[in-house]
């Protein structure tokens, strides 16, 4: 098979890799029928991460079984599944809490790669959600936003305490920020506010939910949410970026009492204790447990009451993976959407 490989800063390739084989009784092999580049893709694409090259990169993926386990007990081979970017049993304590992206034998799929046209995934029963049927081609772009970027932007608004009658503002307009804007609508969030200097950008975030639009950023921005809210600040707010900057944004805009909700990946983040310590907010975030809520997302997807698909404005064939890379490096791109040769 072929799939994207990072040699360095801006070195993707599309290349021969082996083809996936079981490695463990608990393992499935998918054909992939889409996969997509993250956001979180862009740290190591850009050099502000290391790593060990050649890497295998993608962790976003939806697809068909192909071959399964000897221990792999809820699937079937043609089954199509959504799975999420951490492999988890879904059966640990810290599984049955609701954080599979902390199981205690989790996995990352970035490490295996599913920019790729076929990929082995660990832990097939805990990870991987079927659909109820074989979804139409119209559907794929939003079930595969179920595997992350939809999963991290409902965990980010539950984490935010997102809920009826409050006043939610997110900090981040890629496809997390915008898709937490849509699940801060369906949690009945009355006033969703997004900060956004983006016009395409605005405009979907228009069309998920949000109430208004704020451009400015950093204090401006702060003071612009503290304005339309009475000198409060927000009661829920989501940080999706993961910069010093977006982070003391969240916290600054959000009242006393409040909750903020964090799952851009950090980056250089340091929290001054005192300014935390009188802020009085509540902060929960991190890696979001995207399984925890993929059987709701599933089942609002394929009953089309909601279309986060819509967070993919490039889509292109995964052979030309690298310029899906520019595309979203240069902000050409919110996020794009990669279709293998063999599906």
């Amino acid at each position: 098979m072929n799939g994207a490989m990072l040699y360095g800063p801006y070195d993707v390739r599309f290349e021969p890799r082996p083809d996936p084989t079981i490695v463990d009784p608990t393992d499935a092999i998918i054909r992939v029928t889409a996969t997509c580049v993250c956001g979180s893709d862009l740290w190591p694409y850009r050099g502000l991460e290391p790593i060990t090259p050649p890497q295998p990169m993608g962790h976003e993926y939806v697809g068909v079984v192909e071959e399964i386990g000897s221990e792999v007990k809820t699937l079937t081979v043609g089954d199509f599944v959504v799975g999420s970017f951490f492999a988890s049993d879904n059966t640990c304590p810290i599984c049955q809490a609701g954080y599979q992206s902390r199981c205690v034998h989790a996995f990352p799929m970035g490490a295996i790669g599913t920019q790729a046209q076929f990929a082995r995934i660990p832990l097939a029963d805990g990870t991987l959600v079927a659909t109820p049927d074989m979804p139409s081609d119209d559907l794929i772009p939003s079930l595969l936003a179920a595997s992350d970027v939809l999963g991290t932007g409902w965990f980010a608004a539950v984490a935010a305490d997102a809920g009826p009658g409050k006043t939610f503002a997110v900090v981040g307009d890629g496809a997390v920020g915008l898709c937490a804007v849509l699940a801060a609508r369906q949690l009945g969030a009355e006033r969703i506010i997004a900060m956004s200097r983006h016009l395409e950008r605005q405009r979907l975030a228009r069309a998920f939910g949000a109430t208004e639009i704020v451009t400015e950023r950093g204090d401006a921005g702060v003071a612009k949410i503290k304005e339309l809210t009475d000198g409060l600040g927000a009661q829920s707010t989501v940080e999706a970026v993961g910069t010093q900057e977006s982070m003391l944004q969240a916290i600054r805009s959000t009242r006393p009492g409040g909750a903020v909700g964090y799952v851009g990946v950090s980056h250089g983040v340091a929290l001054p204790g005192e300014e935390l310590f009188f802020a009085e907010v509540h902060l929960m975030g991190g890696p979001a447990p995207v399984r925890r809520f993929l059987p709701a997302l599933i089942d609002l997807i394929c009953t089309r009451r909601i279309d986060p698909g819509q967070v993919f404005d490039l889509t292109l064939p995964l052979d030309q993976v690298a310029e899906g890379y520019r595309a979203m490096d240069e902000r050409r791109a919110i996020k794009a959407l990669l279709i293998p040769a063999s599906a």
